[in-house]
């Protein structure tokens, strides 16, 4: 059966497209903030004090901020204070309003839509992140991660099918969209998204034959090689696996060898870095959504 444990990693490798504005600009908080478990208590537990004083420089903060944008609304600066301050606070609801205003505001860095879809789902506002990649995909119908977000929340709420329908349109017109903007849609990274949903339902020849197409568009990435090995795996074809898992981790990127490896021994891979540094998360603390109510495509 397909190790679904492994599909933070599965993500990172070959999915393609981690959130490089959350990591620069509010990676830690946001992180933090979406990563949080109940943890034992400490030896030495922190004064109430010494937290209650931090709240409260953090609401000073935000006051700060907001009397600012009462009189420059528009002022970027500031909302991107108060966003971040928001989410230093945990304050996920609050941190809405800022982000929809500068998604308003910069409607050329998509980033900015994607977080705010990240942050409606995080709420549970499954419709409003819906809109939110849809509104992304209107205008960069090759975006990976509108694409992935929008496929995760459809496959978490059980419609796998319009996960699948998504992505197979996205290849379908990228012949097209390429032409009107050269590289507006990375057919590999779409490609791979199909085969992990393909191989998450079961459905191993489908992703078998997505994966093969990827590997025959380009013979060095190895990211296809590793996706169709994992679905071999599944299906305890060790012996064919070998071989693919072997060439991709001698095609990948250093800072992903040591994961490639463990994968290919059966074993849950330690967390791995990204290009940027930024550590990836662990299994328990992924971003992807989790099953809610019915979101209209």
């Amino acid at each position: 059966m397909f190790n679904k444990r492994n599909r933070w990693i599965i993500t990172l490798i070959m999915a393609i497209a981690s959130l490089a504005f959350l990591a620069a600009f509010v990676g830690p908080f946001f992180v933090a903030v979406f990563q949080q478990q109940p943890s034992a208590a400490s030896s030495s537990p922190t004064p109430s004090a010494v937290a209650s004083a931090g709240q409260d420089d953090l609401e000073a903060q935000a006051r700060g901020y907001e009397l600012v944008l009462q009189r420059e609304p528009d002022n970027e600066t500031a909302l991107r204070g108060l966003l971040e301050v928001r989410i230093q606070q945990g304050n996920i609801e609050a941190a809405i309003p800022p982000l929809e205003k500068l998604a308003q505001l910069r409607p050329d860095q998509a980033d900015y839509m994607v977080l705010l879809a990240q942050v409606k789902q995080r709420s549970g506002d499954r419709e409003g992140a819906a809109q939110a990649y849809r509104t992304i995909l209107t205008t960069q119908p090759g975006n990976i991660n509108a694409l992935q977000g929008l496929s995760d929340l459809l496959v978490a709420e059980g419609r796998p099918q319009a996960a699948i329908a998504l992505l197979q349109d996205t290849l379908q017109t990228a012949g097209q969209a390429n032409q009107v903007q050269p590289g507006s849609v990375d057919v590999i990274s779409v490609q791979l998204l199909l085969g992990q949903i393909y191989a998450e339902q079961q459905r191993y020849d489908e992703a078998i034959a997505v994966y093969d197409q990827a590997i025959a568009a380009n013979a060095q990435d190895f990211r296809p090689l590793l996706g169709k090995a994992i679905v071999l795996q599944a299906q305890g074809k060790k012996a064919d696996a070998e071989p693919l898992f072997a060439s991709a981790a001698a095609l990948a990127p250093p800072q992903f060898k040591d994961q490639i490896n463990q994968i290919a021994a059966g074993q849950n891979p330690n967390p791995v870095n990204s290009p940027d540094g930024a550590a990836s998360p662990s299994p328990s603390a992924e971003a992807s959504p989790s099953p809610a109510p019915s979101t209209t495509p």
